[in-house]
């Protein structure tokens, strides 16, 4: 018996190990075949049959993934050898199923031990040949795309087994990876961080739970966000207008206040609350700068956080049933 037997010294979901776990299912199903007299109860010896029926499964796997990495590698024994091996399981087989199919359990009885008996040669040679030599000749690069592949084909497990490689947690700031882009470019602009197209600007703006209103650095609004529930009311005619005529008399001094201390660089944000129609609402003015510091205007942001300040504890699971 070699190392290789030893599943533990592989990874899970390597694809060697997804070969030995099906071994596992492969030698139950042969020992429960064994033991069924097609004579006496035909309807278990064909369930049985049966499920040892997908091992096409496996057959398939090594001839369109493994054989063709080990040609690669220049070792074509494999594919020459093992690929008649299966060719003559194969026939057994439908020979076993003609005679499923022509109510014939005698005949079964006799060319069963043919077919098992041959399926655990293969296996012997599978273990002590073909895999210790594979896990030699291939990398781990191979075994990567070679998993890929297998996903289209299938295993006899019951599940699909693990990813390989292991799915490994990267927070969302350690993650570096260059990716191909999943989806189209196409009338899209690239943003610091990512692509998106006018419609998903704004249907992004639309979905916050936020008033936001930016005014550039000549003291005009340049945008506001069209949420459905807007904190204060706006109307397209303020696009270009002077922030000053933006706000009731009584705040234009405080916002003017703002915009100066920002426009010199001596303050970068400043935060209010107040209470209006019953609820609590925190406004926000944040200066917008360039890369090199210069002042490019300022975001007002409005949010009602009347429930946020309820919270309390934690909530960690969902409550929508």
């Amino acid at each position: 018996m070699t190392e290789t037997s030893n599943t533990t010294a592989l990874p899970e979901g390597h694809p060697v190990w997804n070969y030995f776990q099906e071994k596992e299912i492969i030698n139950s199903l042969l020992e429960e075949i064994k033991t069924v007299n097609p004579l006496v109860d035909l309807p278990k010896y064909t369930n049985i049959f049966h499920q040892l029926l997908t091992i096409e499964k496996r057959f398939a796997r090594k001839e369109n993934q493994l054989f063709p990495f080990l040609e690669k590698k220049g070792w074509v024994g494999p594919s020459q050898g093992m690929w008649s091996f299966h060719d003559n399981l194969r026939e057994q087989f439908r020979l076993i199923q003609y005679y499923l199919k022509m109510n014939n359990p005698e005949k079964i009885k006799v060319n069963t031990p043919f077919l098992t008996a041959g399926i655990s040669r293969l296996m012997g040679v599978e273990e002590d040949v073909l895999f210790p030599n594979a896990l030699e000749i291939l990398t781990e690069n191979d075994w990567i795309e070679m998993r890929k592949g297998e996903e289209e084909i299938g295993w006899m497990l019951s599940q699909t087994p693990p990813p390989f490689p292991k799915v490994e947690y990267v927070h969302p700031s350690e993650d570096f990876t260059i990716r191909e882009m999943p989806f189209s470019l196409e009338n899209t602009s690239h943003f610091d961080e990512g692509y998106m197209t006018v419609e998903q600007v704004n249907l992004l703006f639309k979905t916050m739970p936020l008033d936001l209103t930016y005014v550039d650095e000549n003291d005009k609004v340049i945008f506001y966000n069209r949420g459905e529930e807007r904190v204060f009311p706006r109307s397209a005619g303020i696009i270009g207008r002077e922030v000053k005529f933006c706000h009731p008399p009584k705040s234009v001094g405080t916002v003017l206040k703002i915009l100066d201390e920002f426009r010199k660089g001596t303050q970068n944000e400043s935060s209010f609350w107040i209470n209006y129609k019953e609820r609590l609402i925190y406004i926000r003015y944040f200066a917008v700068r360039d890369a090199n510091k210069k002042y490019k205007g300022v975001i007002e942001m409005s949010q009602d956080i009347t429930d946020i300040k309820k919270i309390e504890g934690e909530k960690r699971l969902l409550d929508w049933e």
